[in-house]
């Protein structure tokens, strides 16, 4: 009974989890861009953690806006990948051990993300009335 209800908000539901998703894939791109978030410096552009920021940040608020959100996650699964395998396997195969938990799961979301697209509440719907991407 209780979860035929919640199956009415699937899609409302969609769209709050891919606009967290985004949001907090942000914060990780303006921690290494700009030095937010309590970053102690920020990281040239032109370097593979610029780059990764660079993903992080537009990515992140494409996903959260809804514009090319399926582009932007494949973005995110890459910078992902090479995180898990660069940073976090080398320590060890189990995330929590290896502090890679947060990577598998945003690998997760973005597979999601990625699956499903924009859904509801999309720039991309409003602005070019379909989902290009």
């Amino acid at each position: 009974m209780v979860l035929k209800k919640l199956q009415k908000f699937h899609a409302e539901g969609y769209a709050i989890f891919r606009i967290v998703v985004g949001l907090m894939f942000v914060q990780h791109g303006a921690q290494k861009l700009l030095g937010w978030f309590g970053a102690k410096a920020t990281v040239p552009l032109l370097s593979l953690m610029g780059v990764a920021g660079t993903i992080e940040l537009v990515g992140g608020l494409a996903i959260a806006v809804g514009f090319f959100s399926r582009l932007a996650s494949i973005g995110g699964m890459a910078v992902m990948i090479g995180a898990l395998a660069t940073v976090h396997f080398p320590q060890g195969l189990v995330p929590i051990v290896n502090k890679g938990e947060l990577a598998l799961l945003f690998l997760a979301c973005f597979v999601v993300i990625a699956v499903h697209g924009n859904g509801k509440w999309s720039l991309e719907q409003a602005l070019l009335k379909k989902e290009m991407f």
